[in-house]
């Protein structure tokens, strides 16, 4: 999914069609930037297998370690989640000190306000059954980054199973996360829970 990018992510997907692995680019209708979870949202959606996995272009989790992800399916979970924080997790490359400390700061406080035992709400890596991505995605209100956040929401809204798996995770250099971005989630909350208690993911 191409959010309206100018770094050479389009050029470089359009170069692997003619691969061995079946490659789609999507684009918005206006070809303008709209947010990630927007365009996560609209990436979930046109997809239509039995299982959909999101994860980000820059590679810093591979696909392989989608392997760790079928045994909980086959135990019924409906939702697999990657994770930096658990114990078996690996961060090859460490972010900054200063987005570390606001990542774990922020972690805190958004299981605390939304999402109480999920330790990483924003890794982008993240897998549902066909079924729970339809349920879950059309009900998706958050453009921007805190669009992780308000999935698992809803997820727990329709008491689907969700499992944090840990993964091995490579800090990219380029990387479009910005301290305010961890900002703009925290405030994003606020409009969950609003959403949450007026019953809109029901």
């Amino acid at each position: 999914m191409n959010d309206g990018s100018t770094d050479g992510t389009e050029g470089l997907v359009r170069q692997q069609d003619a691969g061995p692995v079946f490659l789609k680019l999507l684009q918005h209708p206006d070809g303008s930037n709209h947010g990630k979870g927007a365009s996560v949202k609209r990436g979930i959606l046109a997809a239509k297998g039995a299982f959909r996995l999101f994860m980000d272009a820059d590679n810093s989790t591979t696909v392989k370690q989608v392997e760790r992800f079928w045994p909980f399916f086959h135990l019924g979970f409906d939702v697999v989640i990657g994770s930096r924080a658990l114990r078996d997790s690996v961060v090859a490359r460490p972010q900054t000190k200063a987005k570390e400390i606001a990542g774990r700061a922020g972690n805190w406080l958004v299981r605390m306000l939304a999402v109480p035992g999920i330790y990483d709400t924003q890794a982008g890596f993240k897998m549902f059954t066909g079924e729970a991505a339809e349920c879950i995605f059309r009900r998706l209100t958050i453009d921007k980054w805190g669009y992780d956040i308000e999935l698992l929401i809803i997820a727990r809204s329709l008491e689907y199973r969700i499992r944090e798996v840990p993964i091995t995770w490579l800090n990219s250099m380029g990387s479009k996360v910005t301290l305010r971005s961890y900002f703009e989630v925290l405030s994003e909350i606020r409009k969950i829970r609003q959403n949450l208690r007026a019953g809109l993911y029901k």
